[in-house]
């Protein structure tokens, strides 16, 4: 992620009328979709009355790292987010376009013991 005066100085350009380079779109909707991911986890981790230990505990994470995603300062590779979903009890839904928001979708009873049984199989 660019640092806070590398944010200003490129913003600065935009509001200048200055074209924004395709790396810096990139950039931007990466960071987006990093503090709404972040977002999400945070709220269902609320949710479920669980600490950022805990989770990390279930997810098989460190507490830090918990942080730094809900913080919206990593971005977890595809067997995390199975992981996630699993520790937060849900189902995680990636579209094809990056403009639709992340969705989770709380996974049923019968879904959950499914999913924990694959969990335990799978690591």
């Amino acid at each position: 992620m660019a640092g806070h005066s590398k944010w200003k100085t490129i913003q600065a350009k935009r509001l200048a009328g200055a074209e924004v380079s395709p790396e810096y779109a990139a950039m931007v909707e990466e960071a987006r979709l990093g503090q709404e991911l972040g977002a999400a986890v945070y709220r269902r981790r609320i949710e479920l009355g669980l600490s950022q230990t805990e989770l990390a505990e279930r997810a098989g994470m460190t507490q830090p790292q918990v942080s730094r995603l809900e913080g919206g300062a990593h971005m977890p590779t595809i067997p995390l987010m199975v992981r996630l979903a699993a520790a937060l009890e849900i189902d995680v839904v990636m579209h094809g376009d990056v403009s639709a928001p992340v969705e989770f979708r709380t996974i049923t009873g019968r879904m959950r013991k499914r999913r924990c049984r694959d969990t335990e199989l799978h690591g």
